[in-house]
């Protein structure tokens, strides 16, 4: 018999007037079918309980279930809809509509738990006569009498106190229920809400874990193990269990034969086919956590962590999952040949991110070597000196003043500035002078006399601004010494910089989320880029155009990936950091090495000879399946002019 035509069967026994009395409602569930003594203490309760319906006064306003919203598990998915984690509390649920429920759990769960619940009025007058009778002899609660919709009431408004002044509130609620909602009302607030043990609250998230698919595509012998689980959920968890799971599976089929719902032979069947069963998943941990965590930090921006873990949400972020997950074995591939190469501080590190120059979404981020050791995320928490990587953010400054260009001749030589502690000198890493050479010669040598001398000539305030305009946040202060990378900031900070460098000047705020909707597909966030153009197009070009001449023919030659790519190294002094931070028009990355403690890393460690090797092997795997393009040219845009001084 299927769960529409019991819904019908026992809808039509139901008089059409209006709510009947509890007396009315007592024969015509007993029907004939219960001993005048049972008949009678039935109609003595329930006729109590509407005296008492009177007193309780205090209880509850159930029409608040016409707001209510169970916390339900939060989602976390990469750009191509893969689940990469749940965020949620206590509860791990999923809410769903009735419709979506297998009509054999729903069968099965009213068989085991209330078979005759599309026939009473919220109390089921019968089992109150029995439960009523055992509990008298006892002393004491031993027995129920709940219906489902006393069942919800009990989870959702009362305490679980087994006591007799807590069942007559509870029957008291149940009737109220019954009068504000319909059936399937409640049927269905009752299966979203109930507990299936290992964390799973609700029908959907026990279904996705015991059998790792829809509450919707529940056969029979899965339904009937699921049903049985209402009563005693980790007692009878084929997880911790599984012949106890099949005994209580064969008592759910039993009960349903002996109700005529299935022939005896459908129930033999059900209990001997096998169950493909899953595992837990309530508590599964994120299978990417840096973007887990990355993600956790900008919706903590946005919403309280109530919304978070309670609020359903559907998170679709801008990540993939395979380019992540070859972005984490770079990182530890290169960990490991750092450490073949001698390089031996304790707590060596390696940090990398990747952002789109088109979006300015966040496309792989790995905040260390290994997650489980250490969970800081020092691609977005660790604020670290840049070096000679920094030195664009002051190239960039001194063409858009329209008083430099490439060509333009800058002396290398020594020259000193008295700053706040005395005298200043920059000495090149090496040490030694190679005279007057352009800008562009300076850039991809590397030479730090040039970029100091170019900072005091465009004023350390301005490249500032420009940084500012590109999106770092962390603080700076105008020193002498800054051009050279003596301001501490993030790996992303610097990868979505160089990314404005890569789309030629435009500029959006970057982010890891693409879009956010609650369970009922309303959209919270919306994170379509809208790009502002912030740098000068020809100034910007002109950079990328010094700065490919890096990889193929300066301090960046490691990172040659055989395409268009342009990027900057950095080595901070006694090489505590390292850096390569590179882009194609497609992405732009950043790869960090250092020590947790800030230690040398080494003699002869340096970004061109140790972070641009990882560089290039992410951008190789990252880029395998783009188009090679072509950076923009600075001859397509005009040169900006010179800002007379006022």
């Amino acid at each position: 018999m299927s769960f529409s035509t019991i819904r019908q069967k026992q809808n039509s026994k139901k008089s059409p007037n209006a709510e009947p009395s509890f007396a009315q409602g007592v024969l015509r569930v007993a029907g004939g079918t219960v001993l005048g003594t049972t008949l009678l203490a039935s109609s003595i309760v329930a006729g109590g309980l509407v005296g008492l319906a009177i007193s309780f006064r205090n209880l509850p306003d159930v029409r608040t279930l016409n707001s209510y919203s169970p916390s339900e598990t939060s989602y976390v998915y990469d750009i191509k809809g893969r689940l990469l984690s749940r965020l949620h509390g206590e509860a791990n649920r999923e809410a769903v509509q009735l419709e979506k429920i297998s009509p054999e759990l729903k069968r099965a769960v009213l068989a085991i738990e209330d078979s005759h619940f599309y026939l009473h009025h919220g109390i089921n007058p019968t089992s109150i006569g029995r439960a009523f009778w055992v509990n008298w002899k006892s002393g004491g609660v031993v027995e129920g009498a709940s219906t489902l919709t006393m069942q919800l009431v009990k989870n959702i408004f009362l305490t679980r106190d087994r006591t007799f002044s807590r069942k007559l509130s509870e029957a008291v609620l149940a009737i109220r229920v019954e009068q504000v909602f319909d059936k399937d009302e409640i049927m269905e607030m009752y299966l979203n809400n109930i507990y299936w043990g290992h964390n799973n609250y609700g029908v959907e998230t026990a279904a996705q874990s015991y059998f790792n698919k829809s509450a919707s595509e529940l056969n029979l012998p899965e339904a009937a193990l699921m049903a049985g689980l209402i009563q005693a959920p980790e007692t009878y968890s084929p997880f911790n269990n599984y012949a106890n799971a099949k005994q209580r599976q064969k008592i759910v089929l039993d009960r349903m034969a002996d109700l005529g719902w299935i022939t005896p032979e459908e129930a033999q069947t059900a209990h001997k086919a096998p169950l493909g069963v899953g595992k837990p998943t309530a508590w599964q941990g994120s299978k990417l956590p840096y973007v887990t965590d990355t993600v956790m930090k900008e919706l903590q921006d946005t919403f309280s962590k109530d919304v978070i873990t309670k609020g359903g949400m559907r998170i679709q972020t801008s990540v993939d999952y395979f380019m992540q997950q070859k972005a984490e074995e770079t990182v530890k591939q290169g960990y490991r040949q750092l450490r073949g190469r001698g390089i031996r501080t304790r707590d060596l590190q390696v940090a990398l991110v990747a952002v789109d120059p088109r979006t300015h979404f966040i496309k792989a981020i790995v905040g260390g070597v290994d997650y489980d050791k250490s969970q800081l995320n020092r691609a977005i928490q660790s604020r670290r000196q840049p070096g000679s990587s920094f030195k664009p953010f002051v190239y960039y400054t001194a063409f858009a003043s329209g008083k430099y260009t490439p060509g333009s001749v800058v002396n290398d030589s020594p020259v000193s500035y008295r700053d706040g502690s005395g005298l200043y000198s920059p000495k090149n890493y090496g040490g030694g002078f190679s005279g007057p050479m352009s800008l562009q010669a300076s850039l991809i040598q590397s030479r730090n006399v040039p970029a100091v001398v170019l900072g005091q000539k465009v004023g350390v305030s301005k490249v500032i601004e420009v940084c500012r305009r590109l999106g770092i946040e962390s603080p700076m202060r105008p020193v002498i010494s800054l051009p050279l990378g003596a301001g501490d900031m993030t790996p992303l900070e610097m990868a979505n910089a160089y990314a404005t460098f890569a789309s030629n000047g435009w500029y959006t705020d970057p982010t890891i989320i693409v879009q956010i909707t609650d369970s009922r597909g309303n959209v919270l966030v919306d994170n379509t880029p809208k790009p502002q153009l912030v740098l000068d197009p020809w100034s910007t070009a002109s950079l990328t155009t010094v700065l490919q001449g890096v990889i193929n023919s300066g301090t960046g030659r490691a990172a040659n990936i055989g395409r268009p790519a342009a990027g900057k190294t950095g080595t901070t002094d006694n090489e505590r950091n390292v850096w390569f931070v590179g882009y194609v028009p497609q992405l732009s990355t950043a790869v960090w090495i250092g020590d947790d403690a800030n230690r040398p890393l080494g003699k002869g460690t340096t970004g061109g000879g140790h972070a641009a090797p990882i560089w290039r092997s992410f951008m190789t795997e990252a880029l395998k399946n783009e188009p090679v393009l072509q950076f923009h040219a600075a001859s397509k845009f005009p040169r900006p002019k010179v800002k007379d001084k006022k």
